[in-house]
């Protein structure tokens, strides 16, 4: 499933995108990583309904878009992790426990990443979790 998808009345959902954000983190098995750290790009859609605040226009009616960039910021530039994997689930994680939203899809990049031998633009998790 993915955040396309109908919400379960068979309507489509409503979404808030942050597309692009950029960070700085020390995630990585390689100890060179874990060392130096690198450049992570993230992507994220929550699934919200947005009926309340397209009508009132009222910042409290919906979800702050700052409030969701700090969240991932805090995950990708704290703690590191191994994974992406991990990147992406504590992202989901956290937003889904913090904020009101139906769903979260969340697309970790690592650009350039260390492969021995490769080009590769970058290497990237997506995950989508529900409420």
């Amino acid at each position: 499933m993915s955040i396309d998808a109908e919400s379960e009345a068979g309507v489509p959902a409503d979404r808030i995108v942050l597309q692009g954000m950029q960070f700085y983190g020390y995630h990585g098995v390689n100890p060179e990583e874990r060392a130096l750290g690198q450049a992570y790009v993230v992507d994220l859609t929550v699934e919200l309904d947005l009926r309340t605040p397209g009508a009132t226009d009222r910042l409290e009616d919906t979800v702050n878009y700052s409030r969701l960039y700090r969240v991932v910021q805090e995950v990708v530039e704290g703690t590191p992790r191994n994974l992406l994997e991990a990147v992406a689930e504590g992202i989901a994680s956290r937003l889904l426990g913090e904020f009101p939203v139906r769903a979260v899809q969340v697309r970790v990049k690592k650009p350039q990443p260390p492969i021995k031998g490769s080009v590769v633009e970058y290497a990237a998790v997506e995950i989508y979790r529900m409420r």
